[in-house]
């Protein structure tokens, strides 16, 4: 399997993801000026770090 430098599959589901709910909690928290959207931004956050690591790991031949 050739490995390529950008996300595929559920790598980039989970980055692409991340980011629109990152950005969207963010712009409601600012809109709303409610604390429960941080949960949201934090959650994409997240999702984004999982599908980058994930990648990563694909690139460095890690376990599948």
């Amino acid at each position: 399997m050739k490995s390529t430098s950008s996300p595929r599959g559920w790598e980039l589901l989970l980055a692409m993801a991340g980011a629109l709910a990152a950005m969207a909690g963010t712009t409601a928290a600012f809109v709303t000026h409610e604390d429960g959207w941080r949960y949201l931004v934090t959650a994409g956050c997240l999702a984004q770090f999982v599908g980058w690591t994930l990648h990563g790991r694909r690139l460095r031949g890690g376990a599948r």
